[in-house]
């Protein structure tokens, strides 16, 4: 008797459907699972949350609008300021008013960050707390 390695009927035949039992296994594990943990998030603690409402902000005349063009060159409510000099001077002068001006500065998009930096150095040495940067607001849509 002779061993063949063809098809004599004896052997099985591939099955060629997918078995779906682990697949329902999972869904079911993972079905309950989120029906525990579900109730536990929606149960928090009732909490009145803040609304959301974009405002620009009003400037004060009292506060000091200082403008820098893209040369360093500084404008102090619409007046050339020459140096940093003056400009310290004038800073130490508004200062000791209380309630203390905001400083709000009003750079050009060319403008070197050295510029910038200054005018805010020179407001520290002057003892202003606080400065603000005017910024064109974004467009709506």
């Amino acid at each position: 008797m002779a061993m063949s390695l063809g098809s004599d009927g004896d052997e099985d035949e591939v099955i060629g459907t997918i078995n779906t039992t682990p697949l329902v296994d999972v869904m079911l594990v993972l079905l309950i699972i989120f029906l525990i943990t579900i109730p536990v998030v929606t149960h928090t603690i009732p909490v009145k949350l803040p609304n959301e409402f974009d405002e620009p902000y009003k400037t004060k005349p009292e506060n000091i609008n200082l403008a820098v063009n893209k040369q360093g060159d500084m404008f102090w409510n619409e007046q050339l300021v020459p140096n940093t000099t003056t400009l310290l001077a004038k800073l130490k002068e508004v200062a000791v008013i209380v309630p203390q001006p905001e400083l709000h500065i009003r750079g050009d998009q060319q403008t070197k960050y050295e510029y910038i930096g200054k005018v805010i150095l020179t407001a520290q040495r002057a003892g202003i707390a606080k400065i603000g940067f005017i910024t064109e607001p974004p467009a709506r849509n």
